[in-house]
């Protein structure tokens, strides 16, 4: 079928359009021109949300100039600039050494690649039981209400083991009372973020990465900038109490979605045990759930 769309096509183009040297493109070419905008398209949306974007203008900008030097044969600047050239992309790859590591673990953690390696034999059983669900959320609002800080970081298929090793290992069955307990002031096991396997809390008072995104508001402290730092280098949802405010929210794929109710989070949950999900999917089932509440919300008037 496509075989036939492209001879109608190209019979079009000798007929009518026989008056333009155009060169002859294939399948290949196509395919090839696909590919490469999608990659350039993705390549500017990774820019653009880090702080590598101030870094590309300033890169541009030079470029700019340098395209001027040579328009205006200004052979210093261009012998110079030939001179650096190769220190200068050992320096940029040195510059953006975090992002290009981050950019390469979130390659890693993309779906198309997980469903080709699977290495998961408990892939088509729950990540965690509806017990567990509700004794997460139970948790985190009854901190909420009289505002004890919590960090509670969810695995999903990135193991966290690297983490796991800062803290105190525990690999104690969830329980709304063994979480409020941790998380209690003045105890020995609050400071820190928790990480929960499966049905368990497998480790306490764990250190995690710093976000280092100039997007995030100022008024957020080191819990939720931990919380959106571990989402950007795994694949893991966390869970942040807010001592300030008593707010909770969620860090999932470098995103932090602040304020959510106990319906929101465990229909987020619930949504999650069933299976990994990153940033992307969780967009569409935010979408889903809104179109949902609309519904019902037409419906009872």
């Amino acid at each position: 079928m496509i075989d036939n769309l492209f001879a109608a096509l190209n019979t079009f183009a000798s007929k009518y359009l026989f008056w333009i040297d155009s060169p002859q493109i294939g399948m290949t070419d196509i395919a090839e021109i696909i590919i490469i905008s999608f990659l350039v398209y993705n390549i500017l949306v990774w820019f653009k949300k880090t702080r590598a974007w101030n870094l590309l203008k300033g890169i541009i900008v030079v470029i700019v100039f340098i395209l001027l030097a040579a328009m205006f044969q200004m052979n210093t600047i261009l012998w110079i600039v030939s001179r650096i050239i190769n220190v200068a992309v050992i320096a940029v790859v040195i510059v953006f050494q975090p992002e290009l590591r981050r950019a390469l673990e979130q390659l890693g953690q993309k779906n198309f690649l997980t469903s080709l390696f699977s290495f998961d034999s408990q892939k088509n059983q729950d990540r965690f039981s509806e017990r567990t669900v509700n004794e997460i959320v139970k948790a985190s609002y009854e901190m909420a209400k009289v505002k004890t800080g919590a960090l509670i970081v969810i695995e999903q298929d990135v193991v966290l083991s690297e983490y796991e090793r800062t803290g105190i290992r525990l690999d104690s069955v969830v329980s709304s009372q063994l979480l409020i307990n941790i998380f209690e002031h003045n105890t020995p096991l609050h400071d820190g973020a928790i990480i929960i396997r499966g049905e368990r809390i497998v480790s306490a008072t764990c250190y995690l990465p710093l976000s280092d995104n100039m997007g995030l508001s100022k008024e957020l402290g080191t819990r939720h900038r931990a919380a959106v730092g571990i989402s950007e280098v795994s694949d893991a949802l966390t869970i942040v109490v807010s001592e300030e405010t008593g707010n909770v929210s969620i860090a999932i794929g470098g995103e932090l979605y602040r304020n959510i109710d106990a319906d929101y989070l465990r229909g987020k949950l619930n949504f999650i045990r069933k299976g990994s999900m990153d940033v992307a999917r969780f967009r569409i089932w935010k979408r889903r759930m809104k179109n949902v509440q609309e519904t019902n919300e037409a419906s009872d008037k």
